[in-house]
């Protein structure tokens, strides 16, 4: 299994879109002032910033050193730790999540642990990469992977709602909603930039001095879809929005 890790310059300089087109999500949490909101996975913490501006108390959890560092530094109350294993009882009034889940191959875990960290009556609120995300990237590093005997295991986990729906009723939540949402987002640095940052694990099986040649393969072969007339980039995103409450079993 490929793994990830951030570093916080490169997030902020190659990924501040994924905080900027999160306002939808924060809009469908309804945050109240004086509620106490979990950030599960906050990045850098831009979005756990804007709930804190809401009078919101907020606490986030995310598994990079560095993300964490970069919190701190805004001010914010951010702990380390691993989203599969949340160690909170009852302390929460709701859960928020912003491009984590698909990085996370079994939503179990992680369903179980929001679950025991909310209220009687808390909710859970987010959004992730769903079914069809970003399709034309995976197909590229496979068919480069492909090219040279590799056979890539994609790190995502792209549900769709029906099937992340089931999810989220095995764990006790009743689902408000559950779709998918067709979002193109223009990359402001470019896809080679996206790449180094969301995927350069890809290449890493490689030898090393076959890495630069395979990248540059795979930038040319989405430029076609994925590049417009003006050199612009944007990523073929697909995003799953959801709401849900606990039951009241």
């Amino acid at each position: 299994m490929a793994s990830q890790e951030w570093n916080a310059v490169d997030y902020a300089s190659n990924a501040r879109f994924v905080s900027d087109l999160g306002e939808p999500v924060l809009d469908l949490l309804q945050a109240q002032a004086g509620e106490r909101i979990l950030d599960l996975g906050f990045g850098d913490g831009a979005l756990t910033e804007r709930l804190a501006a809401q009078r919101v108390i907020g606490v986030g959890i995310d598994s990079s050193p560095q993300m964490v560092t970069a919190a701190r530094a805004r001010g914010l109350d951010v702990r380390l730790a691993d989203a599969q294993a949340l160690s909170f009882e009852d302390e929460f009034d709701a859960v928020f999540s912003n491009a984590v889940l698909h990085w996370i191959p079994d939503f179990a875990p992680v369903l179980g642990g929001v679950r025991r960290a909310l209220h009687p009556h808390g909710r859970f609120v987010g959004e992730f990469g769903g079914h069809a995300c970003v399709a034309a990237v995976r197909t590229a590093l496979m068919a480069v992977a492909r090219r040279r005997g590799i056979d890539l295991t994609l790190p995502w986990n792209f549900p769709t709602p029906e099937e992340f729906e089931e999810c989220l009723v095995a764990a006790g939540f009743v689902p408000d909603v559950v779709r998918l949402v067709p979002r193109p987002t223009f990359l402001p640095s470019g896809m080679p930039a996206w790449l180094r940052t969301f995927a350069g694990w890809a290449f890493d099986p490689l030898p090393e001095a076959e890495r630069e040649s395979a990248f540059a393969e795979t930038v040319e072969l989405l430029r076609p879809t994925l590049r417009d007339s003006h050199g612009r980039w944007t990523a073929d995103y697909t995003r799953l929005r959801f709401a849900a409450r606990l039951s009241k079993i």
